[in-house]
């Protein structure tokens, strides 16, 4: 049976595409068939991070309405044949589609691989909704900022109102000096505010940028960085692996305990 994961996070810009990219290689480094699903429409960034814009021919829109089949639409990874990606459209608004045609695309997908990753788009409206329709499973990103775990705890409420019940954390860009020196929450701050298992914690890396700007995912690296070993383990750990957690935390300290007030009553949709 195919797992279906959505990425989301509710804030923008910390990092759930750069997350899809890399999962969804490291998935397919491993033998699995992977499909992973822009869901961001009228904005889609997953076909750069793969390196895969100029391979674009049709989209889920085309598909839709009839104009291709899906097989025409889904654009293969040269370098991993185990990866393909269906692409967004766009030059269409996120009302496009409906969560029922989400669905039905998905749905579609499960017919050829094991894992789906869907590429949720910022915000709670109708892209999030089409996104998280699909979904049986959800892997929240959040930066460990205020704002970032705000929106991501606002997420959680609306994955478990609609039955998505499977959540896991990643904290990303993770600054163990600014941990260190109070001026960043730990992994403990996040993990207590959200109160969902944690999958991983992947550092703050400049090669992050390096490897978008040339779409090229760091787990594609020879010599991989810190981050990509962390992308890996979270795999792994998503396959049942026991993997111990990279040593990148710092310790607590009070200066974010009113912080754990401001979130101890969950808002519900």
């Amino acid at each position: 049976m195919s797992r279906i994961l959505v990425v989301t996070s509710g804030k923008g810009g910390v990092g759930k595409t750069t997350t899809t990219a890399n999962l969804g290689m490291a998935l397919a480094q491993r033998g699995h068939k992977v499909a992973v699903v822009d869901a961001d429409f009228g904005l889609r960034n997953l076909d750069l991070l793969l390196g895969l814009e100029n391979r674009i021919v049709y989209t889920a829109v085309e598909v839709l309405a009839g104009e291709c089949r899906l097989d025409q639409a889904l654009v293969r990874d040269k370098r991993q044949p185990n990866l393909a990606l269906l692409p967004a459209a766009q030059n269409r608004t996120k009302d496009a589609v409906t969560p029922e045609q989400m669905k039905k695309l998905v749905g579609a997908l499960t017919k050829a691989f094991h894992y789906i990753l869907i590429d949720c788009p910022a915000g709670i409206e109708m892209g999030f909704q089409n996104a998280i329709s699909p979904a049986r499973e959800a892997i929240i990103v959040t930066t460990p900022e205020v704002a970032a775990v705000r929106d991501a705890d606002r997420v959680v409420g609306l994955l478990e109102a609609n039955d998505v019940k499977r959540m896991y954390l990643v904290i990303n860009r993770l600054k163990p000096a600014m941990v260190e020196q109070d001026m960043m929450m730990s992994v403990k701050d996040v993990q207590e505010i959200l109160a969902i298992p944690l999958l991983g914690v992947v550092p703050d890396d400049e090669r992050v940028i390096v490897s978008t700007n040339r779409g090229e995912p760091l787990v594609l690296s020879e010599n991989p960085s810190l981050a990509a070993v962390a992308f890996s383990n979270i795999v792994r750990r998503l396959e049942g692996e026991k993997v111990p957690f990279l040593d990148l935390t710092a310790p607590q300290d009070d200066l974010f305990s009113r912080l754990r007030r401001l979130f101890r009553g969950r808002s519900k949709p």
